[in-house]
């Protein structure tokens, strides 16, 4: 079976934010379970949008969906371990895009994981999806756009 791979532009990144490897994110392997990744993963994409000032789910019945989620693994973390998550955006479309990570850990300067989260925006009000607003795109005028 082929392997995913996933690398990013060093200068993509627009946001970081550090999160705490909890006691609770432990699998029985003694490591940061993929479950609790995510679940971290979900954290910083929280935060950047909310830095950015965006909204995941306007007034207007418009919002933000993940589509999928792609995540490699590199080194293994532990309980107390802080992690640095970068996160960035590329390849927009009419639709959507992408939200990328870089996971480290600065102490020993440790690639953890990447990851790349596609999103569309959707309208809640009808189930449908829906362009992607300018009040975003305008955020990230540097993006490539598919």
């Amino acid at each position: 079976m082929a392997r995913l791979t996933l690398s990013f532009p060093q200068d993509q990144f627009c946001f970081s934010t550090h999160l705490t490897v909890r006691v609770t994110d432990i699998n029985a392997a003694n490591h940061l379970g993929n479950d609790s990744m995510i679940s971290m993963i979900s954290e910083a994409r929280a935060r950047f949008l909310f830095d950015f000032g965006i909204e995941e789910a306007s007034e207007e019945g418009v919002g933000i969906i993940v589509t999928d989620l792609a995540t490699t693994y590199r080194a293994e973390a532990h309980a107390r371990d802080q992690l640095l998550f970068e996160v960035g955006v590329m390849d927009f479309n009419k639709y959507g895009g992408d939200i990328t990570f870089r996971i480290t850990r600065p102490a020993d300067e440790s690639l953890i994981a990447m990851a790349k989260s596609g999103f569309v925006f959707f309208n809640y009000k009808t189930s449908q999806v829906a362009q992607m607003p300018g009040a975003f795109s305008d955020k990230f005028p540097r993006v490539n756009w598919l």
